[in-house]
């Protein structure tokens, strides 16, 4: 099949904006490889000793011997988390697999997972972007020792699979595997939650009837089943090839999510450096399989949180993308899943009805995935379009259903949701944001009304309560970017403005925060660059302006007299609250060093590639 020219355009440019940093990098982990030795080869006896004291007899044998690969695990386990929680036996399988194949394997090291969920709307969420940053510098410990020959990484939610990448490719010159633990089995659907979320927002349900909900909604082991960003994080691990096919959506506590784990172990042995299939983590991971990456995710309506992520993991690579890049393919790219926020299932429902098997296959034949790709499995993205499942009791791999088994849920390209993805770029007098629209409906991309001007959701619900926004308005929300309190997700205000776009007003917001993979109906303008706190125009917003959201022409912009807008200045806000509590005070140093969203929104600075 040919290529999409919008495809082929899009990773041209890429290859050449990247070509210097590109290099750079690619020459730096070649020499990390050791000329193909293991990697414990270079260490002392006494560094060898302390690294292995602790193993069994049998594994403390083997690894004395040079020439067979040691597994590094690294984690994310724990048991408050319901996503991570299934990881607790992954470390015993890996181990005993990779024994069974000649290797060994060490837990390295654990990295901290923190819940979107349960800090929505508290102070802790102000550590969750930032906590991304931890777990790729605790990444960065755990293979630090320079003891291993592959490694496998166990995560599945928000900043956790992002912040592995970073880590991981910092270690490029290691082979990677990823190993997610599947979403929970279906409760309560997603669509019945929302409503009572609603009710509850207006008053009329108590919090014995939400909390009730949600208990039901959010019931057991795995990731949570709505399409947001754990969900595209997996999503993501598999049309890059850093899972083995078919994995990211079997759910928990089954005998095919153990088949794949304990397979994941002997692919990651077979291609370690001393195995058969040497394949490290910066060889796949190109300046092709980022754009595979931002086609996936338009393609399924997934979680904007990855115009911040995807830039960041790419520029670890020496990759240079930005938001025109996903705003090119967005254009080309048809939406051909309706997951929830983007429509009523749920992702079990999406994996049952053809899942990602299907929808890998139907933008590989249209020519909008590149296919000549490396992974974990081999050359080439086809192999993903195949499923695992047990014959007579042992893994295989058959492919996925040839036509969709529901067209409410995943379509094939001749007859997308929409012909276009679920996100948008806004560019105008205000700076450039994003948009995701895969849910929202086309009478309501387009809103022009008053700016009500707030510097906290809290401050926005409570106007909410008082009544004070019944009428059509543009919610500016602001400071909340990632130098002002490390940008929140601001999903706390979905159900408030949902009522009110319900009750026919025009309303939308506007922010230098976030809203995450579960925004939904009404348009948000959201990771507003540069941030109020950086001098962003968005700073010099006062209530009453008239602001135009357009997402059909990505038009963001403030409607007041040009001479007027000159000579305003920026307002400023007091955010001395926002830097101590819940550990916010260790975090001052991510604060004063991010870079803007488009950038990623990175603590951490890059090599300076021009001088290597």
């Amino acid at each position: 099949m040919t290529k999409h020219p919008v495809l082929v355009e899009v990773t041209e440019r890429i290859i050449q904006r990247s070509r210097v940093q590109r290099q750079a990098y690619l020459n730096r982990i070649r020499t990390a490889t050791h000329q193909g030795k293991v990697e414990r080869s270079q260490l002392s006896c006494t560094n060898l000793a302390h690294a292995f004291a602790a193993m069994p007899g049998d594994a403390k044998l083997r690894i004395k011997e040079s020439a067979r690969p040691n597994l590094a695990i690294v984690s994310a386990y724990n048991d408050m988390l319901s996503a991570h929680m299934p990881l607790e036996h992954y470390p015993a399988l890996i181990k005993e697999e990779a024994f069974k194949a000649g290797a060994t394997a060490q837990f390295a090291g654990g990295v901290p997972a923190m819940c979107d969920g349960v800090t929505q709307g508290q102070a802790g969420m102000e550590l969750s972007l930032f906590s991304r940053d931890v777990i790729a510098m605790s990444t960065a410990v755990a293979l630090s020792h320079q003891m291993f020959d592959a490694a496998m990484y166990l995560g599945v939610c928000d900043k956790i699979v992002p912040g592995l990448m970073i880590g991981a490719l910092s270690f490029g010159h290691l082979p990677a595997v990823f190993v997610p633990a599947g979403p929970m089995t279906t409760g309560l659907s997603n669509d019945e939650k929302a409503k009572v979320r609603q009710l509850y927002a207006e008053g009329k349900v108590g919090r014995d009837a939400l909390l009730e909900t949600e208990s039901k909604s959010y019931h057991g082991p795995g990731t949570c089943t709505f399409y947001g960003t754990a969900n595209s994080n997996q999503m993501l691990m598999e049309i890059m090839g850093l899972h083995l096919p078919g994995t990211a959506f079997v759910n928990p506590g089954t005998p095919l999510r153990e088949a794949l784990t304990r397979a994941a172990a002997r692919q990651a042995v077979h291609i370690s450096a001393e195995g058969e299939a040497f394949t490290p983590i910066a060889e796949i991971v190109d300046e092709k399989t980022i754009v595979n990456a931002i086609v996936g995710l338009m393609a399924t309506g997934g979680s904007t949180n990855h115009t911040m992520h995807l830039v960041a993991i790419a520029r670890v690579a020496g990759i240079d993308i930005n938001w025109d890049d996903f705003d090119d393919l967005s254009a080309v790219v048809p939406l051909l899943a309706r997951v929830y926020p983007n429509g009523k299932a749920d992702v079990n429902q999406f994996h049952a009805a053809g899942g990602l098997g299907f929808v890998i296959r139907e933008l590989l034949d249209a020519g909008l995935l590149h296919e000549d790709v490396q992974t974990v499995v081999g050359k080439g993205l086809y192999a993903y379009t195949r499923e695992p499942w047990l014959n007579q009791g042992q893994l295989d791999w058959r492919d996925a259903p040839a036509k969709s088994l529901d067209l409410d849920l995943v379509r094939p390209y001749s007859e997308p949701f929409s012909a276009n993805g679920g996100l948008r770029v806004l560019s105008g007098q205000l700076g450039r944001a994003v948009i995701k629209v895969s849910a929202v409906k086309p009478e309501h991309r387009l809103v022009e009304a008053p700016a009500v001007v707030f510097h906290s959701q809290d401050e926005m619900l409570a106007a909410f309560k008082r009544g004070e926004l019944e009428k059509d308005f543009v919610a500016v929300i602001r400071f909340q970017g990632p130098r002002a309190n490390g940008m929140p997700e601001l999903h706390k205000l979905t159900p408030s403005l949902a009522i009110l776009q319900e009750r026919g007003f025009k309303v939308a917001l506007v922010t230098d925060g976030r809203m995450s993979g579960a925004s939904g109906k009404v348009p948000a303008a959201i990771h507003v660059s540069p941030e109020a706190a950086q001098g962003g125009p968005i700073a010099k917003v006062r209530d009453g302006d008239l602001i135009r959201v357009d997402a059909d022409n990505g038009s963001l912009q403030v409607l007041v007299d040009p001479e007027e807008w000159a000579l305003r200045t920026e307002s400023d806000a007091d955010l001395l609250h926002n830097e101590y509590g819940v550990g916010r005070e260790l975090f001052s140093v991510f604060r004063n060093t991010a870079t803007t969203a488009e950038e990623g929104a990175t603590s951490f600075a890059l090599p300076q590639w021009e001088k290597m």
